[in-house]
């Protein structure tokens, strides 16, 4: 009753819901809150490197996590076998941390009817053979489209994730969540000089979308695009200057250096810089910034979260006034507040945290070829690798991928090196301009917290932000 092929239905195949629900309610006396959650996830992953395959890999998990929850006391045990003796012994565990409390069991999350992704097929729906030439296909087309490709990579990842999660009341809610992504990287050389450029795209839905060529071609011109300017960039400036950031993947750094302090966890624990400030200004009028699971097929929806409520479209920051925050269960319980929709979990041995979806500001009226026109002197960034932030103080560094300098509202020179440096609380309150083009990135967020990651999007308008810091060469 093993196999990936067939429908997951734990309570026929491998436990009695009954006896399941009675352990449950066992573990959970004197509890707020808890869940069985069982889970059992298919992945493959491809990297076509060098004119080889290098890596080709499957993994396949099953395994259940049982919580109880009182007050800010959590309980959770996990375990690989699904079975009972596994489960009884869980909870023997789990009742310790809650046996004590006299909790209030708080109602179950409402039923839904979203369906935001298809829910049919698996981690290997398309035979390997097929996806290993789709790689191989990427990399000739990269290598006969520059002659001064030097490397070329593809990768393609494809996952099914399938989730029963069953409360001590006996509500029971379940998803089928699909995940694909492909990458093209490539390295160019110029009179001794290499310069790299990448692009991906992904999200929830069957990877068979994106061995198309006319899903992959493009990604493929858009790495070698980006090479190719990374091989007429300069050094960066440095100093304090305004910066324009571009539509898309920046919204890497809202997630980042603003959409984290925005969860409940880090706000009732008053470790944010945004503790404290509901139903205050902390934006620029025109700032308004959503967290929504609900976008179909985005790499960061879901029908239900990892405690089965459903997803929803949260506004954090309304005409620049901070009006909520994100928040799983327990976290909403503690600060009487209604669960968002956010409480989200690596895998089945993993507890749920307050984690963003999709998280994006809203377009605004501006043009964005006037907001370039009306930078003087600064900065016009389009593309981010990784970054640091600091919840407690929202100061952040990221470092550009693609940039360019902007003098007198013309785009001149590309940059290379640069990095942005300021704080999420200044950066929403110093927006000058944001343009009507939203976008979300093509679908490659991978979002970490706690030591956990989980797959997310962003996005963002065209931004001009006053006053960052700029680091680079000193002119």
């Amino acid at each position: 009753m093993n196999d990936m092929n067939t429908e997951f239905a734990p309570f026929e195949q491998l436990l009695d819901q009954d006896r399941a629900l009675t352990i449950l309610r066992d573990a959970s006396v004197g509890s707020d809150d808890g869940e069985l959650f069982i889970e059992r996830c298919s992945s493959e992953s491809f990297v076509y490197d060098d004119q080889r395959l290098q890596t080709a890999s499957y993994n396949e998990r099953k395994g259940f996590g049982l919580r109880a929850v009182a007050g800010e006391v959590s309980g959770y045990a996990h375990a690989s076998t699904i079975d009972e003796p596994s489960l009884k012994r869980a909870a023997e565990t789990v009742s310790y941390a809650v046996r004590d409390g006299r909790g209030i069991r708080a109602p179950a999350p409402p039923p839904t009817n979203l369906d935001l992704y298809p829910s049919a097929g698996s981690a290997t729906d398309s035979a390997v053979s097929a996806k290993i030439d789709v790689l191989k296909e990427i990399d000739a087309y990269l290598r006969s489209s520059d002659n001064r490709v030097v490397q070329a990579s593809a990768t393609l990842s494809t996952a099914m994730q399938e989730v029963v999660i069953l409360r001590p009341d006996g509500s029971l809610v379940c998803d089928s969540r699909p995940m694909a992504r492909i990458r093209a990287s490539v390295i160019l050389e110029e009179d001794g000089r290499r310069e790299s450029g990448s692009e991906g795209a992904g999200g929830r839905f069957a990877v068979d979308r994106l061995m198309l060529p006319n899903a992959w071609k493009p990604l493929a011109d858009e790495a070698l695009r980006i090479a190719r300017v990374n091989l007429k960039a300069e050094a960066a400036p440095a100093g304090v200057m305004d910066v324009v950031l571009g539509p898309g993947w920046p919204g890497i750094l809202l997630h980042e250096a603003i959409g984290h302090g925005l969860e409940g966890d880090f706000n009732r624990k008053q470790s944010s810089a945004f503790a404290g400030l509901m139903g205050k200004r902390i934006a620029s009028p025109e700032v308004t910034v959503l967290d929504d699971g609900t976008l179909p097929e985005a790499r960061g929806s879901i029908n239900v979260d990892d405690e089965g409520t459903p997803a929803e479209a949260t506004v954090l920051i309304e005409d620049g006034i901070l009006v909520r925050y994100m928040q799983d269960r327990q976290n909403a319980r503690l600060m009487d507040a209604s669960p968002t929709g956010n409480g989200r979990r690596q895998s089945y041995a993993h507890s749920p945290m307050p984690r963003m979806t999709n998280t994006y500001m809203l377009g605004g009226n501006s043009d964005p070829a006037d907001i370039i026109a009306d930078l003087k002197d600064g900065i016009y960034a389009t593309g981010f690798s990784g970054g640091q932030v600091d919840i407690t103080n929202g100061k952040f560094v990221f470092s550009c991928t693609e940039a360019y300098r902007v003098r007198n509202g013309k785009i001149g020179q590309p940059i290379k090196n640069a990095t942005l440096i300021g704080d999420g609380a200044s950066a929403l309150q110093h927006i000058r301009a944001i343009g009507n083009d939203l976008e979300l990135d093509p679908g490659i967020g991978t979002c970490g917290k706690g030591g956990q990651w989980v797959p997310v999007n962003v996005g963002l308008p065209t931004v001009c932000i006053g006053g960052l810091t700029v680091g680079g060469v000193e002119t």
